[in-house]
């Protein structure tokens, strides 16, 4: 890689100028987002016993949620399906086998610079460990983002590595959540990018652009419209409930700009592991020029077990959606397995007439 390239880490000088004057609401709004469960408690109006019962949960996971998403859950109800996503509970801190710090993988794929290199063909940046939301089944609850991400210090190894491995056509964008960076940052990261010819295709995956739409501003449209690059944004809604009109509106403003949108959800148990909510969901993303692409089975980190929906029902539960949807309607049922090549595909299985589709 030449050194030219290397320093365009940091973005252009035409730039800098023009993303510096533009409006940051939206990094005022990730300032403001909800981080004490007692304001929590009070804006969703649940009653002083359910307040009584979660205000003393520690975790060591911090709460985190944007007012917008909570916005869109239903008062006084504890069990509302965007709020049992964010919501620490007591049972996070019960160990349980086969649930470990390190999920995927992730560590031991982790080459030091922030690159995160498991599959052929495809390098991920793990760009920052910010994330505008703290969802508790996150399989990186536990990484190690102090040592290894692609800040101002790593970043320029980890695009000499990329530069230097013609067989990565693909570079994924991810975190923390990669539209946590500013728009400066992310102009930085776009052209040096760009100088790397092999690079045809940028993915980012984000679930910002769902609990936090007004992150999606002109600047990033404007960043998705100009890039050499196929870009390709999966973004993560988990239910029909968090894709309100707002969300709705960013994200026919990204597909208009030139990029491809699917979405990976994660099948979590007493969210969305219902064959209706199932159909919502890929419903409301198909309305919204979303391609419904993975339903992922539960990445078994520590603290989340209380999520996991097993595999015998999942199959269950996508064969069913698959009976009453267009296939390309159906997202994949998947599962990471640390150190496979790929992520395995699970079949559907139809189950017995009268099987619970709850």
């Amino acid at each position: 890689m030449h050194h030219a390239q290397v320093e365009t880490l940091r973005a252009p000088a035409r730039k800098r100028a023009s993303l510096s004057q533009t409006g940051h609401g939206w990094q005022q709004a990730m300032r403001e987002a909800v981080t004490d469960i007692g304001t929590l408690c009070d804006l969703l109006e649940l009653s002083d016993a359910q307040r009584d019962a979660l205000i003393g949960i520690r975790t060591g996971f911090p709460l985190r949620v944007p007012r917008s998403y909570i916005a869109r859950m239903r008062r006084g109800d504890v069990d509302d399906p965007l709020l049992r996503q964010v919501l620490p509970i007591a049972a996070e801190n019960e160990p349980v086998p086969g649930f470990s710090i390190d999920a995927v993988g992730d560590h031991a794929s982790a080459l030091g610079d922030g690159v995160l290199h498991k599959y052929h063909g495809r390098a991920l940046l793990v760009t920052t460990g910010a994330c505008a939301v703290h969802c508790r089944y996150c399989f990186r609850r536990h990484f190690d983002y102090a040592n290894q991400h692609a800040g101002a210090r790593q970043g320029e190894a980890a695009l000499a590595h990329i530069a230097a491995d013609k067989s990565i056509n693909e570079v994924i964008l991810s975190g923390g959540d990669p539209l946590s960076l500013s728009n400066n940052r992310l102009d930085a990261l776009g052209h040096a990018l760009d100088a790397i010819e092999h690079v045809t295709r940028i993915r980012i995956h984000t679930r910002t652009a769902v609990v936090l739409p007004e992150r999606i501003d002109a600047d990033l449209i404007a960043w998705v419209r100009e890039r050499r690059q196929q870009c390709v944004i999966v973004i993560h809604a988990n239910h029909a409930q968090e894709l309100d009109d707002t969300v709705a509106q960013r994200l026919l403003e990204l597909r208009a700009a030139g990029a491809t949108l699917l979405n990976q959800a994660v099948l979590l148990k007493n969210v969305n592991d219902d064959v209706d909510t199932l159909i919502q969901l890929s419903e409301r993303l198909f309305a919204l020029g979303v391609m419904p692409y993975y339903l992922h089975l539960l990445d078994r980190v520590a603290g989340s077990a209380h999520f996991e929906v097993d595999e015998a029902r999942a199959r269950i539960l996508i064969g069913r959606v698959a009976g009453r949807l267009p296939g390309y309607l159906v997202p994949r049922l998947a599962r990471e397995n640390a150190g496979d090549a790929a992520k395995q595909v699970l079949g559907y299985d139809a189950g017995p007439s009268a099987a619970d589709t709850r």
